[in-house]
């Protein structure tokens, strides 16, 4: 029973099939408010879901001389941790005593396996743009990774020293959001930017670059492996907010989460919609030297209990 029960909960509820069927929907409001910025009337609500199976129905070409395990195996990366991560989401903030010690250390490897999918992927297909994008990727991760994780710093000692997701949230539903004091306010401002570039969503779409590098490391992939890769990102962008929520915004086990959701999309669309693409080393520098600082202020800030 526990095995159905586990099956049940990693594959349909709330793991991979509602995380990919709600994702493209929010893709679809991604592409509603950008037509609508740009005075478009935008896509229909299905378009996401024909966009998807359209893909599925395409050829999966694996290039000559690429390494075929790789090149296949690297989307599912993306996938899995996922459809992983939404389990634990859903549990802990429904039930917090359904925690373990260092849940939240995995949650950030499984937060940092779909840049990892997205390096193998690109590296095995032996093109020579897609190992530039690669090059991109992993350099934007590691600028955006360092700030991240002093956010997640400060959630901890605002939890009073808590590594357990589930008494993270617990500890802002018995005494207020982290996000009501300066740096709660400031980590959810690194944590929405570190947001941003881990969607690879404009200003940091520097490793797919199509006017420059034609997609990246996403080059050489057709058919079910793309749409793989693209089912991935619809997933982050409905479960980073949600982590959002969860370790600054009191959790989303109420009905005010879908408007807290909905505020923190509508950023990440306005924010992608406003501003131009950074080079490499442009982001570089913001995340180290700009967002960097501003995460050390905010840990500083959170030491002294404000």
């Amino acid at each position: 029973m526990n095995i159905v029960r586990f099956l049940f909960s990693y594959i349909i509820f709330p793991g991979f099939l509602f995380s990919a069927v709600i994702g493209l929907f929010v893709t679809w409001i991604d592409r509603k408010v950008t037509a609508r910025i740009h005075w478009r009337v935008g896509p229909p609500w299905f378009q996401p879901y024909a966009d998807f199976l359209k893909l599925l129905l395409k050829e999966t070409i694996v290039p000559e001389g690429a390494s075929k395990i790789l090149f296949l195996s690297a989307p599912l990366l993306g996938i899995i941790s996922m459809s992983v991560l939404a389990v634990m989401l859903f549990s802990m903030n429904f039930d917090p005593t359904r925690t373990f010690v260092g849940d939240l250390i995995v949650i950030i490897y499984l937060l940092a396996l779909p840049a990892l999918g997205i390096i193998v992927g690109g590296s095995a297909s032996k093109n020579p743009l897609a190992s530039v994008g690669v090059s991109r990727e992993m350099t934007q991760y590691f600028a955006y990774e360092l700030p991240f994780l002093i956010a997640m710093a400060i959630v901890v000692i605002k939890s009073g020293g808590s590594i357990k997701f589930g008494e993270i949230v617990a500890a802002q539903q018995a005494h207020g959001p982290f996000l009501y004091s300066i740096s709660g306010i400031i980590a959810g401002v690194v944590i929405l930017l570190s947001t941003q570039a881990k969607l690879s969503f404009v200003p940091f779409d520097i490793p797919e670059a199509e006017q420059e590098i034609m997609a990246g490391p996403y080059i050489e992939y057709s058919g079910v492996a793309l749409a793989m890769y693209k089912l991935a990102r619809a997933m982050m962008f409905f479960l980073l907010p949600l982590f959002l929520i969860s370790v600054l915004w009191g959790g989303f086990a109420d009905w005010w989460a879908i408007l807290k959701f909905l505020v923190i999309v509508v950023l990440i669309v306005l924010i992608k919609n406003t501003n131009p693409r950074l080079r490499i080393d442009q982001a570089l520098k913001f995340f180290w030297l700009g967002i960097g600082i501003l995460s050390i202020i905010g840990l500083i800030f959170a030491f002294y209990g404000l």
